[in-house]
């Protein structure tokens, strides 16, 4: 009676190639190509092998037939171990997989056996090229079981040495045959070991991947008469094997699909993680008062990063005003390693620090740099001891130089990952954070700059304005008590009083010649400065309060502008007067405006050998323009004043010797022309 057995199974095992097609087209994974190829060829050898009917093709009488689906069973379960132990050597520039020099002495045996030979054994020497051939493929498979792989190695050497050894008493006592058979089976039986070794986990897909694989296995048990002589047996255990190909497709299938699942799972998880983390670092409440109170808060900065990334150890340097590195804060480091650290820090050069080029990148296209920092290690240093020589830095980098950096270490596993190595999406938070510290940083200098130099310029305003106001009253007195002086009959009581209103007068004026000369000295410094980088300085560290207020502030500098000759710090004390004149008068707008026009433009250009910083709004004009800049007039039509700011701006604009001006804007708005001459 005609066996259709294999008709199925050959149908089901021909309609799951399309997806293993498919899953390599979704995922471009080599392993699944393999896969692929494995059971394309097991279909070939079940189509040539297999009798399905009146279809026999190994009756005997085709021998190049039976040769192709012999090569094509070995080929198949080779492909199989390549796919979970792709190790390879390297013979010149071309590396090339173990399974190369393990499967191809095999085909070559079963073309020569099977197609040449017609199945029947030569004798005399080439008979021992069977053997010799055997040979090679046991020689090439124990370097792949040296290799470092998923199968352990002292498995992967008892399988090759006990399949090799009964491959070699079957190629002696038995015949020819038998040991492809073994081979074939001895393959399969590996794959279901290494699906075990490499996959690590209990699951449907490993469960029938490795039943299916241990089945395919069993077809050398036709060797025992009591199989291979007995029909009813023999075709139970055909019919096993050929059903366990199928459980074998399925089960790589499902393999396949849980590792997608379990990498989709994993990167939710990290984007889940990364967001948290962005949030810890968002929350962060930095200082923006004084310098020193925003390093004061490295440790906390540290204790966070510890707390919401993969790495245990952060630690966080930073450039000090005399320009050398020093540890602000750490978290996860004992005191030893702190201190070590701190004196190794003290020993940075700024110059170079964490530039790109001058240190390894942690990954590729990565901010962050693999840091070694055995060159600032002295004989015997305890970092060296601690085996604390290399660690992450996240550089703050600066415009000149590098202001800081976050360093991490101890990189702990990623929960929920499908792997633990570094990744990019593990740096990019702190690489963010870094990049906020270094804002937050440089606005508080700047900010403390013009703070400072804002309180010597009223300094030294308030000194010249009370020499001016002191100094006519003091010549009044000088004058009369000198005219007292010389008046006749004063009694010897009024002649020392009148010395001594002398003596206190002649004193004063001389504190106020020394206010003068301080007053005179803070507008006599003038350098050449560059009008775009002061004005962007300014825009960088005042957008922030025309977006709290929801001004829209836009900064227009044109290229090429030349310097001009001034006192820098007076001069953005100029402009930020300017400024707050603008902001005040958007926001004093009246009720016939327009809600969305709320505008201020900050414009610099060239006219010949003057500068021109133009600073207009969209708030009501001037009711004076040719007044804006007296103290205390109003200056729009619902009566507000300027104040001292805009006379102020005109006074620094007098002593660089250049001009303020303010005119009106049509259809509505107003602007402050400040003028200064080129360098």
């Amino acid at each position: 009676m005609p066996d259709y057995y294999h008709t199925p199974a050959l149908i089901l095992t021909a309609l799951l190639l399309p997806a293993f097609g498919y899953l390599y087209l979704r995922f471009r994974d080599a392993r699944t190509l393999l896969w692929f190829l494995g059971f394309l060829f097991s279909i070939a050898r079940m189509l040539v092998m297999y009798r399905i009917g009146p279809w026999n093709l190994s009756d005997g009488t085709h021998p190049w037939v039976m040769a192709a689906g012999v090569a094509s069973s070995l080929l198949s379960s080779g492909l199989f171990l390549a796919s979970l132990s792709p190790l390879s050597f390297r013979v010149g520039k071309v590396r090339v997989l173990y399974v190369v020099p393990y499967i191809l002495p095999f085909i070559v045996y079963a073309v020569l056996f099977q197609g040449v030979f017609h199945g029947v054994a030569p004798s005399g020497p080439l008979f021992l090229l069977f053997p010799g051939l055997g040979v090679i493929s046991l020689a090439a498979a124990l370097f792949w079981d040296r290799a470092k792989g998923a199968l352990p190695t002292w498995i992967g050497v008892c399988a090759s040495l006990l399949f090799g050894g009964l491959a070699f008493w079957l190629c002696f006592q038995v015949g020819l045959s038998w040991p492809l058979v073994l081979v074939e089976s001895g393959n399969h039986l590996v794959t279901a070991l290494l699906l075990i070794f490499v996959f690590r986990r209990f699951s449907p897909g490993m469960l029938l991947g490795v039943l299916g694989f241990l089945t395919w296995s069993l077809i050398i048990l036709e060797i025992f008469p009591s199989i291979g002589l007995h029909p009813a047996a023999d075709l139970n255990l055909i019919h096993m094997i050929v059903m366990a190909k199928v459980v074998a497709a399925l089960g790589m299938i499902l393999l396949a699909l849980e590792d997608e699942l379990a990498i989709n799972q994993a990167s939710q998880e990290r984007e889940r993680r990364a967001r948290r983390e962005l949030e810890a670092y968002a929350n962060l409440n930095l200082s923006r008062r004084r310098v020193e109170d925003f390093d004061r808060q490295g440790p906390e900065i540290c204790r966070t990063v510890v707390e919401n990334s993969r790495f245990a150890q952060a630690a966080l340097l930073l450039l000090d005003s005399s320009a050398r590195y020093r540890l602000t804060g750490a978290a996860g480091l004992d005191a030893a390693t702190v201190k070590a650290l701190s004196a190794a820090v003290g020993r940075v050069l700024v110059s170079g620090f964490l530039t790109p080029g001058s240190t390894p990148a942690a990954l590729e296209h990565s901010q962050t740099f693999l840091l070694d920092l055995g060159p600032w290690l002295t004989p015997g240093d305890d970092l060296k001891r601690l085996r604390f020589t290399s660690v992450l830095a996240v550089p703050m980098n600066g415009r000149s130089a590098t202001d800081g950096a976050l360093l991490l270490a101890g990189m702990r596993d990623s929960p929920g990952a499908f792997d633990n190595p570094l990744r990019p999406d593990d740096l990019l938070p702190i690489e963010m954070l870094a990049a906020r510290l270094q804002a937050v940083r440089s606005q508080t200098m700047m900010l403390e700059k013009l703070i400072d130099s804002e309180k010597f310029a009223g300094l030294g305003q308030l000194a010249g304005n009370v020499t001016q106001q002191l100094n006519n009253p003091l010549t009044v007195i000088l004058g009369y008590a000198s005219l007292l002086e010389e008046a006749k009959g004063l009694s010897p009581q009024d002649r020392r009083s009148l010395e001594a209103i002398l003596s206190e007068a002649r004193r004063m004026r001389s504190t106020l010649e020394s206010l003068s000369r301080i007053s005179r000295s803070q507008s006599s410094q003038f350098d050449a400065v560059a009008v775009d980088e002061l004005l962007a300085d300014m825009e960088q560290l005042h957008r922030t309060e025309f977006l709290h207020r929801s001004i829209d502030f836009r900064v227009s500098i044109a290229p090429g502008l030349p310097r001009v000759l001034c006192q820098p710090q007076q001069l953005r004390q100029a402009v930020l007067h300017c400024l707050q004149f603008a902001m005040e008068a958007v926001e004093n707008q009246g009720a016939d405006s327009i809600p969305e026009d709320r505008t201020v433009r900050l414009e610099a250009t060239a006219e010949g050998d003057r500068v021109q910083i133009l600073v207009a709004h969209s708030g009501p004009g001037f009711l004076h323009p040719d007044r804006a800049f007296d103290p205390f007039v109003p200056t729009q039509a619902a009566g507000e004043t300027a104040g001292l700011g805009l006379s102020l701006c005109a006074t620094i604009l007098r002593d660089h010797n250049g001009r303020a001006s303010a005119v009106n804007l049509e259809p509505r708005g107003a602007a402050i022309l400040l003028e200064l001459k080129a360098a």
